[in-house]
């Protein structure tokens, strides 16, 4: 396992040029656009999938204001805001439990790949089951957590002012951290209808919660079966809840029990996951067509099991598509070349 992993990244460095589909180079690409074989939505979608397969791992600089800490703090989670120039992360701290940061992207630019951490003195001694950007006074203005229970404390769901890390907005106060007791909850999203406005939904065994933060007004809605359904089958299942038939398989995802992310950009036409085996897989959402597979750069366990975010616009409007991963104490740029 170790030595393919060794032999992946030795590939990955010498070999510049990748083709993601056979027959399917840079040069083959522009020849059959030219011959009229491909329309215009099916060239953007087959050039995009050849850059995915090109893009080169570079290190980035973390720069904070305690370097110690970033030696020793290992990253556990990263999750990029609305506009890509914001990384919230949850770190695993030496002393116990984990801690959380802001690490501004806008100086995400070649040659020189430099990011700042900025940090807070919030930490938690319980597990982060699940994580999203809130837009509660504006556009990812908070971080909604879900965090399990420990002991006799049950679980909840916390609503983290972003400006208390960093303020994004000339004149704005640091917000309250405001916190939700909702026992069994494992996962969050913060609602973008405006119907349901101010609310964010919490998934627990065969019900969701949806919650009003200005009122504190709860909704249950009763499901046939819990919200999230994993089949570990070495696959991810596209659905169409229509007909209630699976449509498109995504083979190749290694999760025996792990609760993993999943990453779906339309815009870019990938599906990006992280299996318990540590590598990276990029699938093309349309055709369901594996079109990488990037190796940690460190050795596999399922401890250090890489967070990653991709991202169309990396650092923001003027950014370039790529991808973040984040494994141990380092963070990694895959870019577009």
């Amino acid at each position: 396992m170790e030595s393919k992993r060794l032999q992946l990244l030795e590939e990955e460095d010498k070999q510049k040029k990748k083709i993601a589909r056979m027959g399917f180079n840079a040069s083959s690409l522009l020849q059959k656009n030219k011959l009229g074989f491909l329309n215009a939505t099916s060239y953007c979608r087959l050039a995009h999938e050849l850059r995915v397969s090109c893009m080169q791992r570079k290190k980035v600089q973390i720069q904070s204001s305690d370097p110690s800490a970033l030696a020793s703090d290992r990253f556990n989670l990263i999750l990029a805001d609305t506009n890509s120039d914001r990384l919230f992360t949850v770190n695993d701290v030496k002393v116990g439990g984990s801690k959380y940061g802001i690490i501004s992207l806008r100086g995400l630019k070649t040659p020189s790949l430099k990011v700042h951490m900025h940090e807070n003195l919030y930490f938690t001694n319980r597990k982060v089951n699940s994580v999203c950007w809130a837009s509660l006074n504006h556009l990812d203005s908070h971080i909604l957590l879900c965090l399990m229970g420990i002991a006799e404390t049950p679980g909840c769901a916390t609503l983290l002012p972003a400006s208390l890390f960093v303020s994004s907005h000339p004149g704005e106060r640091p917000g309250m951290l405001c916190s939700f007791r909702i026992p069994g909850a494992w996962s969050c999203a913060w609602s973008l209808n405006i119907q349901a406005n101010n609310c964010f939904s919490t998934g627990l065994s065969r019900r969701v919660l949806v919650t009003n933060v200005v009122t504190g007004h709860r909704q249950s809605f009763g499901t046939s079966s819990d919200v999230l359904a994993q089949q570990f089958a070495l696959m991810i299942k596209l659905w169409d809840l229509r007909t209630t038939k699976c449509i498109r398989q995504y083979e190749g995802h290694v999760n025996e029990y792990a609760y993993l992310p999943l990453h779906v950009h339309e815009e870019e036409g990938i599906v990006v996951a992280v299996g318990q085996d540590c590598y990276t897989r990029i699938w093309s959402f349309h055709d369901a067509c594996l079109l990488r597979t990037i190796p940690s750069p460190h050795p596999t366990s399922k401890s250090d099991i890489p967070s990653v975010a991709f991202s169309s616009r990396l650092g923001g409007f003027r950014g370039a598509p790529g991808l973040l991963m984040a494994v141990q104490q380092d963070l990694y740029c895959f870019s577009y070349n």
